[in-house]
């Protein structure tokens, strides 16, 4: 396995009586067995789609043809490519990105926003002619994305000529009718097919996540060998203990149910895995969040938050467990220099890398938190890459999958959201009216 996950810093053997007895786990444990023998059962009949999506290629072909235009050309013809979408739409594709290097062209704008002032001064920043626009929305319909998308084909017209629009444009939804189909059907702009079957949240591994990573020029085959790796361990696990994302959903259902945990905090200390952050901040919020039910998802990221955070964390309400994800960072960086560094109060820094002293702060971190009895869950991966990130992302998406049949749960809507929606366009409508009379 490209990580590996450490769960002793949550049982009562090694925190005490804030951590989970073995018995506590193994009953969680056993109720996961349906759960597994359910994500078995979809993978085989092809029910979920998520499960086969990292033996996929067919969709890496059709990507990288519908992505050619944008790098037509002796040099790639967009220095620029704003990415349309919210929520899962755009956490993923952000997530992906992190890894690549981002002083290459195109640069990647990922817009989930809708704030007036940050398009105006994106607009200003941008030659239109070496701009592109991929808008990403599985029902066709969301507003956000919508107006993000018509309001950059209207500055675009502005200069590009009209029979050349097209070719600025790239669009992901389902595959039936809806407004953003039409519109691009009528200006003659390309689309691919957004699983229907694969929900925002869950897509990051699809053709949502795809194409902003092969923009990017992320290794997508490692992504996908990386989420594979985890799917064949947990098909191939004789027990929920022996099935990682299983043992991390059975640890956190338990810890709140025995121990009154609230909240589940996130913390990696790589800053590429920032945004990561922000993806399980989503997938687990919107998943579990239902019927009373559920954690409170927080992100953090080391060793900011050491500084701004970790107080609460040691000496506050005792309702939090805590995942570290750590990387083989020492000897890394560069070096302090000796004759900088002379003052006798910073003597232990002189000589060290950078990467030594985020690897003992992350150590330090996870060493405080087991000693005060915060149940602490240690993810390690060695080596970050585009393989080890597809990992991540499908080890994740199982546990919440398999947290969710826990709770009892569905993994997969998300009804309270739409309220807002409706809301809000009840709000337009009855602005529109009211300009109108």
């Amino acid at each position: 396995m490209t990580y590996t996950q450490d769960i002793a810093g949550c049982l009562a053997g090694k925190i005490g009586d804030h951590g989970l007895s073995q018995a506590e786990l193994d009953a969680a444990l056993a109720r996961a067995v349906p759960a597994l023998e359910s994500i078995r059962r979809r993978h085989k009949d092809g029910s979920l789609p998520l499960l086969r999506v990292a033996q996929r290629r067919d969709d890496i072909v059709a990507a990288k043809r519908a992505l050619k235009g944008f790098r037509a050309g002796p040099r790639q013809r967009f220095r620029d490519v704003l990415i349309l979408g919210t929520g899962g739409s755009s956490l993923g594709g952000q997530t992906l990105y992190a890894l690549a290097d981002q002083s290459k062209t195109p640069r990647l704008h990922f817009m989930d926003n809708i704030d007036p002032a940050t398009f105006a001064a994106l607009f200003a920043s941008l030659d239109p002619a070496r701009t592109g626009f991929i808008a990403i929305s599985k029902s066709g319909g969301t507003a956000e994305t919508l107006t993000q998308f018509t309001i950059g084909l209207d500055w675009l017209r502005q200069t590009v000529p009209a029979d050349a629009l097209a070719a600025h444009a790239l669009a992901i939804t389902e595959p039936k009718d809806n407004v953003l189909r039409r519109l691009c059907t009528r200006l003659g702009i390309a689309m691919l097919d957004h699983d229907p079957d694969i929900g925002g949240r869950y897509s990051v591994l699809s053709n949502v996540g795809l194409v902003p990573a092969l923009l990017a020029g992320i290794d997508v085959a490692a992504l996908r060998a990386g989420a594979a790796e985890v799917m064949d361990a947990v098909l191939a696990a004789k027990t929920p203990a022996d099935a990682p994302p299983a043992l991390g959903a059975a640890l956190s259902v338990a810890l709140a149910e025995h121990r009154a945990i609230a909240a589940t905090v996130i913390m990696p200390y790589a800053d590429r895995l920032g945004h990561f952050g922000l993806w399980f901040r989503q997938l687990w919020a919107e998943s579990l969040g239902k019927d009373g039910k559920g954690t409170l998802p927080v992100r953090a990221l080391g060793t900011v938050d050491q500084h701004s955070q970790l107080q609460l964390y040691l000496a506050g309400p005792r309702d939090k467990m805590f995942t570290i994800i750590t990387t083989d960072v020492a000897g890394e960086g560069a070096v302090v220099p000796s004759d900088l560094a002379g003052d006798p109060a910073l003597a232990y820094l002189a000589g060290t890398r950078m990467g030594d002293l985020l690897d003992a702060e992350q150590r330090a971190t996870s060493a405080t938190l087991i000693r005060n009895g915060r149940p602490t869950r240690l993810v390690h991966v060695p080596r970050l890459d585009a393989k080890a990130l597809g990992a991540l992302l499908m080890h994740f998406m199982l546990e919440t999958i398999v947290a969710a049949e826990l709770l009892g749960v569905d993994a997969f809507d998300q009804p309270a959201v739409e309220e807002g929606k409706v809301l809000a366009r009840q709000y337009l409508g009855e602005r529109g009216a009211a300009k109108a009379q």
